[in-house]
C-alpha cells in the first residue's frame, strides 16, 4: 500500500479548514484509517470542528473493542458528533459550526466508507472513475429528485449548501459503502474545494498521467487552484496494491 495527502488554502480563503488523517498501520482494530474532513462555520469555528471531528474519531478507533470496521466507524462518527455539540454549546463562538467527514478503511480487498456531507471518495483506474460515496448537498437532492441535472448543477449558487454534517444536529446520519478493489485501482478522497473546481473526468485523466503517488497529489491542487482556488483544497490518494504494502 501506498498513501499520500496534502492541503491547500487555495487562491481565494484566508484559514485551511480542511483536515485529514492517514495511517497506513492499524489504528486499533482496524487495519488502516484514512480521513478527510470539511469544516464550516465562521471565525475559527470551521478548522476547528474538522481538526475535532477527525481527532475523536482516531481516538475512538484506537480505544474500540468492536472489530467490524462499519461499526466502529459508525459508533466513532455518533460519539464525535455528541462531543463537537457540546464544545459548540460552550463557547458562543463556536455555534453554528459543524463539518464534513469522509472515512475510508481497506481490509485486504474491501473498501469500507463512511461519509456524511459532500466531502468525497472515488475509485478510478485506467478506464473509469466511479464516485463511491454520495453528496449530501441540497443541489444533490434536487437532481436525485429530477429537477436540475448535473450540467446546471456546476454553477448553482446553491450548490454548497449541504444537507448534513457532523456537530449539527442531536442525530447525525451516516452512509456506509463497501466495495471491492482490484488490482489497479486507486482510492482517492477529496473536499469540494477539488470536485467543484476539477471535473471527474478531468481528475482521472491528471492521476493516471502523473508518475507516481506524490504527482498525482500535487498535480490536482496544482490545477484546482489553477482553475480558481476558490475553496480550501484537499486530496489524499492511496493505492491499495502498490509494491510494499
Amino acid at each position: 500500500m501506498k498513501t499520500f495527502s496534502m492541503t491547500h488554502v487555495g487562491m481565494r480563503r484566508e484559514t485551511n479548514q480542511d483536515y485529514m488523517y492517514t495511517s497506513e498501520i492499524p489504528v486499533g482494530n482496524l487495519p488502516n484509517l484514512f480521513l478527510v474532513a470539511d469544516g464550516m462555520g465562521g471565525h475559527a469555528a470551521g478548522d476547528y470542528a474538522s481538526r475535532f471531528t477527525v481527532e475523536k474519531v482516531v481516538d475512538y478507533a484506537r480505544q474500540s473493542t468492536k472489530r467490524e470496521p462499519v461499526a466502529i466507524l459508525r459508533e466513532a462518527v455518533k460519539e464525535a458528533n455528541e462531543l463537537l455539540l457540546a464544545a459548540a454549546a460552550n463557547d458562543p463562538q463556536k455555534e453554528g459550526m459543524g463539518t464534513t467527514l469522509v472515512a475510508a478503511v481497506v481490509d485486504n480487498d474491501r473498501l469500507y466508507v463512511a461519509n456524511v456531507g459532500d466531502s468525497r471518495l472515488y475509485i478510478l483506474n485506467q478506464e473509469k472513475i466511479v464516485q463511491i460515496t454520495r453528496d449530501h448537498s441540497l443541489v444533490e437532492e434536487m437532481i436525485r429528485l429530477g429537477e436540475m441535472d448535473k450540467e446546471e448543477a456546476k454553477d448553482h449558487p446553491d450548490k454548497h449548501i449541504i444537507t448534513r454534517a457532523i456537530g449539527v444536529f442531536a442525530e447525525v446520519h451516516v452512509d456506509f459503502f463497501e466495495t471491492v478493489i482490484k488490482s489497479g485501482d486507486i482510492i482517492l478522497m477529496c473536499t469540494d474545494g477539488l470536485t467543484n473546481m476539477v471535473d471527474d473526468e478531468s481528475i482521472r485523466q491528471i492521476v493516471r498521467g502523473q508518475r507516481d503517488i506524490v504527482e498525482k497529489t500535487e498535480k490536482l491542487i496544482e490545477v484546482a487552484n489553477q482553475n480558481g482556488g476558490r475553496d480550501n483544497i484537499t486530496v489524499v490518494i492511496v493505492e491499495p496494491y502498490s509494491n510494499g504494502g
